[in-house]
């Protein structure tokens, strides 16, 4: 154990964590998404040699599907090298929940150790409140008085009887880009793991940029006390290695962890999916609402080169008139009203403006699926376009062509990783013009696409999910970079 990550895992896991045959596997009874529960259930403990796995950054309160799709990948990740394995959430959330999780062999019971960024300060679990006492805690040097102080706060007890901790920080909010308070917002609770003298690994994820001087000590000083740091993208490690001092040797790649997402068919399956035969070629388009409303900013925040709605309506008149396409439009991320977020309401539009145009050759996904249905109905496309990242990951790892419609960094990293950067078309960067003539190269190229994925995915999925039995026992396995 002497080698080993965490020093406080039983040797029977450093020794032969399981691996995908299911054994201990327990008896998981689906009863739902969400229900209400206290902070932390005490009494249930997991069976001895198997670990606690806390999660920092991870969510289903967000209605964002790629935020979710990672959550219930890194779970499915933990319990197929771990099964049995006790996974909880540390997040922010007004009250505690409890998560249904599917996996590969079942459904997880997954708690929510609710944290509050507020103001109260009186809160319980204010992240500042809790800072503070973690750190009149170090002042104490008698380590059992320590642990007795510790005992008597129930949202400290599930982070000090963590085994594995890791964060996953929505996937790309480990960054100043979004302004410091989201920076702060998911970087708060990795520092409380630190200063509670707990291991901390940051999970598969885009990392930086970390372009102010506050965002740069805070990222630095995270980094250097982690004790992994995985970025899914080259470009991510070549960011903060400079932020890493002598500790760069913790720096490692793995690939996203929503490559690992398994597909589940919806019990109410659209009308016009019942009716999809060989032809016409079915293309699946998502589209950002964030980037319709032009940003948190409302004025092309990205500074996409050209009238995003305008590329919207190209788009579907190329595949429809000139393919003979059926285009469905595919939301990521929910919401209704004034939510610049929701796709839902970008589709509604869209469909409200064009729909009559094109009868019956456009469809619009509004029902609100799951990130396991959704991408299922991904996959019944034949070629698909998204300004979500995770939309097109949904899409790449069922073998569908997938056109990234960029407006960050964080897509051409991810889909270098498996060899589609080709697939990538920054809107920052190209006008209308050669963003069309960039879509319909891939379209008429999707069939050599789709043989590459073929081959490249199962390596890709069996990376992700021995993430965690590779990088406890110390024999991690990099590949793609």
């Amino acid at each position: 154990m002497n080698n080993s990550l965490w020093q406080s895992l039983p040797d029977s896991l450093l020794e032969n964590p399981t691996v995908g045959a299911g054994r201990g596997q327990p008896d998981y009874r689906e009863s739902g998404t969400r229900h209400g529960g206290a902070a932390f259930s005490q009494h249930k403990l997991p069976r001895p040699g198997t670990p606690v796995c806390c999660i920092l950054g991870a969510s289903f309160g967000t209605r964002n599907l790629g935020v979710n799709a990672l959550a219930s990948s890194t779970v499915a990740s933990i319990l197929h090298s771990f099964p049995g394995a006790r996974v909880f959430f540390l997040d922010y959330g007004k009250s505690p929940a409890t998560y249904q999780v599917r996996h590969g062999k079942g459904v997880a019971s997954v708690e929510l150790v609710n944290l509050r960024f507020s103001w109260k300060l009186h809160l319980r679990n204010n992240i500042a409140r809790l800072l503070a006492t973690a750190l009149l805690l170090k002042l104490i040097p008698l380590k059992t008085v320590r642990e007795r102080l510790i005992s008597r706060n129930p949202y400290l007890v599930p982070i000090q009887n963590a085994d594995i901790i890791g964060s996953l920080a929505g996937g790309d909010s480990f960054s100043d880009i979004y302004g410091l308070r989201r920076f702060f917002y998911v970087s708060l609770p990795q520092l409380l793991v630190l200063l509670l003298d707990k291991p901390l690994v940051l999970l598969p994820q885009t990392l930086g940029p970390l372009n102010g001087r506050v965002a740069r000590t805070v990222g630095g000083f995270i980094m250097r006390r982690a004790k992994r740091v995985y970025a899914r993208d080259q470009e991510s490690l070549d960011e903060v290695r400079h932020l890493m001092g002598r500790n760069h040797s913790k720096l490692a790649f793995s690939y996203d962890m929503a490559f690992l997402l398994e597909p589940v068919a919806p019990l109410n399956k659209p009308g016009w999916l019942a009716n999809k035969g060989p032809t016409p070629p079915l293309v699946g388009l998502n589209v950002s609402g964030l980037l319709y409303m032009g940003g948190y900013t409302r004025n092309n925040m990205f500074g996409l080169k050209s009238d995003y709605r305008e590329l919207v309506r190209q788009i579907i008149g190329y595949f429809i008139e000139q393919k003979g396409a059926q285009v469905v439009l595919v939301p990521h991320v929910f919401g209704g009203g004034d939510d610049l977020e929701s796709d839902v309401a970008a589709g509604a539009a869209i469909y409200e403006e064009l729909g009559s145009q094109y009868h019956g050759k456009l469809q619009l996904i509004s029902e609100e699926y799951d990130e396991h249905e959704m991408k299922y109905l991904i996959g019944q496309c034949d070629f698909f376009l998204g300004s979500r990242m995770h939309s097109c990951i949904a899409a790449l790892s069922q073998g569908v062509p997938a056109v990234g419609l960029a407006y960050s960094k964080k897509f051409l990293g991810v889909l270098r990783t498996i060899g589609a950067e080709r697939l990538v078309i920054d809107l920052r960067e190209l006008d209308a013009k050669k963003i069309m003539a960039l879509v319909e190269a891939a379209y008429m190229s999707r069939e050599e696409t789709a043989a590459q994925l073929a081959r490249e995915m199962p390596a890709v999925k069996e990376n992700v999910s021995m993430l965690f039995a590779w990088t406890v026992s110390g024999r991690e396995k990099m590949s793609g970079l």
